[in-house]
């Protein structure tokens, strides 16, 4: 770790508590992505939290954070994302110590002795002389302050501050302030709300509901509304303006202040029996315990040898620590609907969770996967389509497929039990058959008119090439389904469906590989060409190339033929026929120089969703031995245990179980019933399933030079594919891999993985 260390894991300074009995979640530190392009979340959160404390020094940050200590802490907002791009969601309900100044209604301070830990955090206002603590709970957040300042001291509760905020009306991605309200209920309460609409997806307004306690009282207080003072006060009503309180409290030099502040999306009165429900205490460390411990019962779902270094256990724990801290479960918190059934929110996207984060929640949470499976369906039900991404309790937006269906087909091909998958396969053909209209990056498939009649998305469309290529992959998840549950006729039709990948399949050469999706018009005609810009009154063209980039040097971040890649890297996602697609590329001696090429010359993008599958491509040619070369390079290279170990945006914790999947030495390919098998970091890596049984994965001998997997065993019979099974998962034993200083000429040689060209 370069310019990196653990935190103790006794004490850390002017936090007096010792960590709860366990051996994994020591090993979460939610610093890794807090600098660089990972825009994690640093505060204390639970599992799946719908609270999500922290600071804020930095108002356009998606998380709400920057690292930089010359960025002055402005306050401690209950809800934040972690890992998303784009614009900023949330930032609600901002609380602020301070001491002295009292005529301004925006008070910063820099910050000394920040201290990171899980379920924890700790810092210094300088400026203040303030010891600010955080720990939470699922829906509440405690807070302590140590004011040492012998004038007079305050706590600001301020409902007009958010992320984003944008004097633009409706600015694109940009949140917009609606209305608020404050009440001092007592000398020891307050409670309110804040509205805001807008944010990454665009989405419509969303209204945070708190109430705040204290245990010592405040000696007096001021409301504000629109920045104007009102002392003792007790409401401010909400006309569309900014209100806040600031609570006094006299003689606090040395002291310590206690505040815990619940949320709710129903109403004050919810938010204050989340306090009372779940921290009905004055005891910080207790609940930073039970915080804790909420961690070690997931973390310790795996176990592995002792042998693995402290970096190994960081990157590998934490990874699991941002893969299961979205979506949020606001179960009982939807203000749309009854809430007698599970309900969640911060999709934030699953264009990004689909592949890897929801498999490894159901890998090791299954029965939290059912809840979020049949959240998505009760979505469905409410609003009429399923979510691909939802935030704030709205729809929005598409990048591309509608991947709610690779979750329902990753669920039912996996055999998760207590989900409607009729209801499931309603869901996806109403994704598959009906134009969602209106604004199409909502929900739905956005240019499904062309998909449907011409078997592909033209160019009338935005994104029309990764369009073209997720729907082909949903509609294969969707006739899965439909065969499952004895649906033959829709099983025919988006079976055949899922080959319209090869409609925009163009027989053309790009550095010495064949055959590129490539962008084709309403007429049939391929697009040579793509108008970038006017100058002196001319048009100017550019050549479409399999790595052309039109945006955003053309068209805008949304309106390019593929989202977020290249050409390239789209060709090669095809997860359901990857056979398929060799055949397509001229065979296999072709298709393993196209790899080789795309990650030599530098096609290849770490920090991209679409190429999260391709370094195990090298699987269908049987050589499981190339795809482990290349994915160890990749991890070696991009991530470490540092504070900028996440080579990209964590999107929701994707990257994050990309990374924890191949430390295992296993890779979902998502919607499918199987996991490929690569060389481990781990000698032995042990899954305690919730069902009781234990998974273990042996690398025997393995070292940097016994890095090649030779043979293997399972259960003691010899096992001559590299992949296996989810069911042999479940149903517990061993799989023993016999590592060798030279790729295996047997073992993954002759079974491939499959694919749906095979059938």
């Amino acid at each position: 770790m370069k310019g990196f260390k653990l935190l103790p894991l006794v004490c850390l300074t002017l936090l007096s508590f010792e960590y709860a009995s366990g051996q994994n979640f020591k090993y979460v530190d939610p610093r890794i992505g807090s600098e660089g392009l990972g825009n994690v979340f640093i505060g204390p959160s639970c599992p799946y939290g719908m609270i999500k404390p922290g600071p804020d020094n930095d108002l356009h940050a998606n998380s709400g954070y920057t690292a930089d200590l010359d960025e002055p802490i402005y306050g401690f907002s209950q809800t934040h994302v972690s890992g998303t791009g784009g614009g900023a969601k949330y930032g609600n309900v901002s609380v602020m110590p301070f001491s002295g100044e009292f005529n301004s209604i925006k008070q910063e301070s820099l910050r000394d002795n920040e201290k990171i830990a899980i379920g924890y955090y700790g810092a210094r206002l300088s400026k203040y002389d303030i010891q600010t603590e955080i720990t939470t709970s699922d829906r509440a957040a405690f807070y302590r302050f140590k004011f040492n300042s012998e004038s007079k001291n305050a706590v600001k509760i301020d409902l007009g501050r958010y992320l984003d905020e944008s004097n633009l009306p409706d600015g694109r991605e940009t949140q917009q302030f609606v209305g608020s309200q404050v009440e001092v209920v007592s000398n020891t309460e307050v409670r309110g709300y804040t509205k805001i609409r807008g944010g990454w997806n665009n989405g419509g307004a969303y209204t945070v509901y708190f109430s705040a306690v204290f245990d010592k009282p405040f000696s007096n207080f001021s409301t504000w509304k629109d920045s104007v003072f009102y002392p003792n006060e007790a409401v401010q009503v909400d006309e569309g303006e900014k209100t806040g309180a600031m609570l006094f409290f006299d003689d606090l030099s040395g002291k310590i202040v206690n505040m815990k502040i619940g949320i709710s999306f129903i109403s004050s009165l919810k938010a204050k029996q989340n306090i009372d429900k779940e921290i009905p205490h004055w005891d910080f460390e207790k609940e930073l315990v039970e915080t804790q411990l909420k961690w070690e019962d997931l973390l310790s779902r795996v176990e592995v040898d002792s042998e693995a270094t402290t970096d190994q256990k960081t990157m590998l724990y934490t990874g699991l620590y941002h893969t299961m801290l979205m979506p949020v479960d606001r179960t009982g918190e939807n203000p749309l609907w009854e809430n007698n059934g599970p309900y969640y929110d911060d999709f934030y996207a699953i264009w990004d969770t689909y592949r890897s984060s929801s498999p490894l929640i159901t890998l090791l949470n299954p029965s939290r996967e059912v809840d979020i499976v049949n959240a998505m369906l009760q979505i469905y039900k409410r609003d009429g389509y399923l979510p691909d991404a939802r935030s704030g309790n709205s729809n929005g937006r598409t990048q591309g497929g509608s991947n709610a269906e690779v979750v329902i087909a990753d669920a039912f091909v996996k055999g998760l039990k207590g989900i409607n998958y009729k209801l499931g396969l309603e869901a996806m053909m109403k994704d598959a058959m009906y134009p969602p209209g209106g604004n199409e990056e909502k929900e739905g498939r956005g240019g499904l008119v062309d998909y449907n009649r011409l078997g592909y998305v033209s160019t009338d469309y935005v994104r029309s090439g990764n369009r073209t290529v997720e729907y082909a992959y949903n509609d294969y998840c969707l006739a899965i389904v439909a065969k499952g549950i004895k649906r033959k006729g829709e099983y025919w039709r988006f079976i055949k469906q899922s080959d319209n990948w090869q409609n925009l399949w163009r027989d053309i050469e790009d550095n010495g590989s064949r055959g590129f999706i490539m962008p084709k018009n309403a007429r049939g005609k391929w697009v040579d060409s793509i108008q970038c810009a006017a100058t002196n009154g001319k048009i100017n063209y550019v050549p479409y190339t399999p790595l052309a980039q039109d945006w955003p040097n053309c068209v805008c971040w949304w309106c390019g033929v593929f989202y977020e890649a290249s050409s390239w890297e789209y060709s090669l996602s095809i997860p359901h026929d990857v056979a398929m697609l060799i055949q397509k590329s001229g065979g296999n001696e072709a298709f393993e120089k196209r790899l080789n090429t795309f990650f030599r010359e530098g096609f290849y993008n770490v920090a991209n969703e679409p190429s999260f599958l391709t370094p195990n491509l090298y699987h269908w040619l049987g050589r499981p031995d190339l795809s482990s070369d290349r994915i160890h390079k990749i991890i070696d290279e991009n991530y470490n245990a540092g504070a900028a170990g996440i080579p990209g945006n964590d999107d929701s914790g994707a990257m994050s179980s990309w990374l924890a999947f191949h430390m295992m030495g296993l890779y979902p390919n998502a919607g499918q019933s199987y996991y490929l098998i690569n060389t481990p970091y781990f000698k032995e890596t042990i899954i305690h399933q919730e069902n009781g049984k234990d998974f273990i994965i042996k690398a025997k001998n393995l070292s940097s030079k016994n890095k090649y997997i030779k043979s293997a065993l399972l259960n003691q019979k010899p096992f001559n594919t590299a992949f296996i099974e989810h069911e042999d998962i479940i149903n517990g034993g061993v799989l023993e891999l016999i590592m060798s200083d030279k790729p295996s000429n047997k073992w993954g040689k002759t079974i491939v993985p499959p694919s749906k060209s095979d059938y």
